[in-house]
């Protein structure tokens, strides 16, 4: 009798899966949610050193509630997506007002917390507590559509739902935690994007995509569009103690709550606005930052003050270089500030 899906998954974990990742020694509902969120949109290599790092600084969901917004938006500094950073903080609050800092037991619960939805939910659950919880991450939805032989864009709903069934009706009672994370694994070691390697894969008997000898073009891609591009001017001001001013975005919108040099729409409005204040030193090439949405290209303006007085506190602060990267800052800023750091060294 040929053995079940869930079954030749679990087989070949215990020969191959991972097991040693730093979120699986000591699983807990806490360590396994903020693995998740870092995990959302980003790949293990880069997440690995952050949430070590994340775990060092707040070992207990406590310890996260307490934490400053600004402490949690410096350490995710470089991860992007910053909602998710957000949303840990305020979830981590939440959990230890009103849940005595326990996370729920169950999905329902667990996705009436900021940032957590159903896939997350099911990490939660079935990774920490091995209970039996059906996951759909990224990984898994390729697996799970390619199994299936699912020609269509996972993006529309109806597809959605329909590998939400079929990934249910998969998951196996017993071991739940070993084959979502098999499920993972397979997703991002064998069943990549490109390449995939049926040779070697557990499930590649009755695979629909590899039986059509083209797997790669399961499930269909997300339907092309160009994305705009945008563009403004960074007023990178300086004054004589080689501080730098920077200002705090609002907590919505695109890099929200993160620390910013003055933002413009083009270097003449830039200019009209800081007239009188002090001197453009030089004006760096323009570089291009992505969005998932669209494409900003920055011009980065370095002006010093005419006078040490420090103008506009009330807009932001003046800090200097080494305190300025202590903040949560968006990428762009971060590599400003060390070009800016090593032209000054260099003098």
């Amino acid at each position: 009798m040929a053995k079940s899906f869930s079954q030749r998954v679990l087989n070949w974990f215990d020969d191959y899966g991972r097991k040693n990742l730093p979120w699986q020694l000591n699983a807990t509902p806490y360590s396994v949610w903020v693995s998740e969120i870092m995990l959302q949109q980003t790949q293990v290599a880069t997440v690995i050193p952050y949430f070590e790092r994340f775990m060092e600084r707040y070992p207990s969901v406590e310890k996260l509630a307490q934490a400053e917004l600004d402490e949690v938006l410096a350490l995710w500094t470089g991860l992007g997506y910053y909602a998710r950073a957000r949303n840990l903080h305020k979830t981590a609050q939440v959990v230890s007002a009103h849940f005595g800092g326990e996370f729920p037991k169950t999905v329902s619960e667990l996705e009436t917390l900021p940032g957590i939805g159903r896939s997350t939910a099911g990490a939660i659950l079935s990774l920490s507590l091995d209970k039996k919880a059906t996951i759909l991450d990224g990984n898994v939805k390729r697996v799970i559509a390619r199994h299936a032989g699912v020609q269509q864009w996972t993006g529309i709903k109806k597809v959605h739902d329909d590998l939400w069934q079929i990934a249910e009706q998969h998951t196996p009672n017993e071991r739940c935690q070993a084959y979502n994370q098999a499920m993972m694994d397979l997703g991002a070691l064998l069943c990549t994007r490109t390449k995939p390697q049926c040779l070697i894969c557990p499930i590649a008997s009755d695979c629909h995509a590899r039986l059509s000898g083209r797997p790669e073009q399961f499930p269909g891609k997300k339907p092309k569009s160009n994305k705009p591009i945008k563009s403004c001017a960074f007023a990178i001001k300086r004054n004589q103690n080689n501080e730098v001013f920077l200002v705090r975005r609002p907590n919505s919108g695109i890099w929200g709550g993160l620390w910013c040099f003055e933002q413009f729409e083009s270097k003449n409005e830039l200019e009209a606005n800081l007239a009188g204040l002090g001197d453009i030193d030089t004006i760096w090439a323009s570089f291009r930052h992505t969005f998932s949405h669209y494409h900003l290209d920055i011009t980065p303006v370095l002006i010093t003050l005419k006078h040490s007085d420090r103008v506009a506190e009330t807009q932001g602060e003046w800090l200097s270089l080494a305190d300025a990267k202590t903040r949560g800052l968006a990428a762009p800023v971060l590599k400003l500030l060390n070009r800016l750091e090593a032209e000054i060294e260099s003098l």
